[in-house]
């Protein structure tokens, strides 16, 4: 039986994404009523203005909620593949190498569509984690939670260089990625959601249920190993749904980043560190999370808009520095 704990954090956490989801909808250079938005939701009429709005919106919503999930879980599994409290997507350069891919696949192959963005998301965000471990794993320390940082820092620097000079010689690969560069909920639509759910619901599945071994895993290799678990296989398939959930958040939104690292975080400090109810919860607070930056970012500038990405970055870095310096004074 769950906790009185853990279920009110549940409870508080699909109250939050409930609440997230209908700010989205309703919330941004046009303000939609909440019964102007519920109608638009059940009859939907196509020549009503604050219909066609809220119709967009629940695209843009939808969208949030895929990438929301896909990068809360691959941050979790990712923190407890090595137990590195500082892991994220983002920071250790698989969002910068399913990013590099798709510029390259765009420049060299002109690619433009959501499928052929996804493959090559998939294919960047693998060789980015290996170059990172590798890179890690050749220092003194080995790959310890700051060697994997800076390996991930030096190797996100060096792909967003080489964006940076694709994007720059070809102004339509630059007007193709411009938003999408920085991460944006608003650039796909339900086909595109369509096409990347397969692979999406393949990565959590594979995460969800990883849970017990990631639990064996938090207590050393060996310790693992005497408890029945083949540290290598669960690595290896936990390694393939985390590029999966990956490759199908950039190619749904662009590189978002921390939204891996906060999110677990603030979950564990909840709930725990019990990877059977650390990751449930993380699936349901991600996208409450992105959902709310999303917004934030329409409403902070009006009439303008700041993209997913930028509010996650803001959110998230003081975050990062925060924990970076916990674990100094850690170690000294």
């Amino acid at each position: 039986m769950p906790s009185r704990t853990t279920v009110l954090v549940i409870a508080g956490s699909v109250l939050a994404l409930a609440i997230a989801c209908a700010l989205s909808l309703m919330v941004g250079a046009r303000t939609v009523p909440p019964g102007t938005a519920w109608q638009a939701l059940v009859a939907y009429d196509p020549t009503l203005a604050d219909h066609a709005v809220v119709h967009s919106r629940l695209q843009r919503t939808l969208a949030g909620l895929a990438v929301g999930i896909a990068l809360a879980l691959a941050g979790a599994g990712l923190q407890g593949m090595t137990r590195n409290p500082l892991a994220d997507p983002g920071i250790l350069g698989l969002n910068s190498g399913a990013a590099a891919a798709v510029a390259l696949g765009v420049y060299l192959l002109g690619l433009g569509s959501v499928t052929q963005f996804m493959v090559a998301g998939f294919l960047g965000a693998a060789v980015a984690a290996v170059i990172v471990y590798a890179i890690a794993s050749a220092s003194r320390s080995g790959a310890t939670p700051v060697t994997l940082a800076i390996a991930g820092a030096a190797v996100t620097a060096g792909l967003g260089s080489v964006v940076n000079g694709l994007v720059i010689l070809d102004q339509g690969a630059l007007d193709r990625m411009r938003a999408w560069q920085v991460g944006t909920l608003g650039a796909r639509d339900l086909g595109d959601l369509a096409r990347v759910a397969p692979f999406l619901v393949a990565g959590v599945l594979v995460v969800l249920g990883s849970a017990r071994a990631l639990n064996a895993l938090a207590l050393g290799d060996d310790a693992a190993t005497g408890l029945g678990v083949h540290v290598g296989r669960v690595r290896t398939v936990l390694g393939i749904g985390i590029v999966l959930l990956v490759g199908s958040a950039v190619s749904l939104a662009g590189p978002v980043g921390f939204l891996g690292l906060v999110v677990p975080h603030a979950v564990r400090l909840l709930a725990g560190s019990d990877h059977r109810r650390l990751l449930p919860i993380s699936l349901i607070v991600g996208p409450a999370v992105l959902l709310l930056a999303d917004v934030a970012g329409r409403v902070v500038a009006p009439p303008a808009e700041v993209q997913v990405g930028v509010m996650t970055a803001l959110l998230g870095v003081p975050v990062f520095l925060v924990l970076l310096r916990t674990r100094k004074r850690v170690a000294l």
